[in-house]
């Protein structure tokens, strides 16, 4: 059951992002864009995690994981097989982007880890 709530819980942020956003931008500008993504991300966050729709028992990507999904499939749906291949370099370039993030995170990590120890040393 867990997989299905939290599938669930990825569909439905990937389908109001993709339905909502779009509308909010485009009819109040960069405002309206960044009011949709605080409505909707963090009411998102709020159901998915903090009320605990989605399984996370540790660092993963989910709700952009479901939203990137929701996006690609949508247009897949709507334009067919052109739109998957179109969106390949753009898709690329995220997963990219989330693996040198992902890098920069752990080297984060592991300096405060170093001077975390050298003062408990100290």
């Amino acid at each position: 059951m867990k997989y299905v709530r939290s599938t669930l819980g990825f569909a439905i942020a990937g389908i109001f992002v993709m339905s909502v956003w779009g509308a909010f931008a485009g009819k109040y500008g960069i405002a309206g864009g960044w009011f949709a993504g605080f409505a909707i991300i963090s009411t998102m966050w709020f159901l998915n995690h903090f009320l605990g729709l989605i399984d996370n028992p540790g660092a993963f990507v989910d709700m952009a994981l479901g939203i990137a999904i929701s996006g690609t499939m949508r247009d897949v749906f709507m334009q067919g097989t052109q739109a998957a291949v179109a969106a390949m370099p753009t898709l690329i370039v995220v997963i990219l982007g989330g693996m040198a993030g992902g890098i920069v995170a752990v080297m984060c990590q592991n300096d405060m880890a170093k001077k975390e120890e050298a003062k408990q040393e100290a």
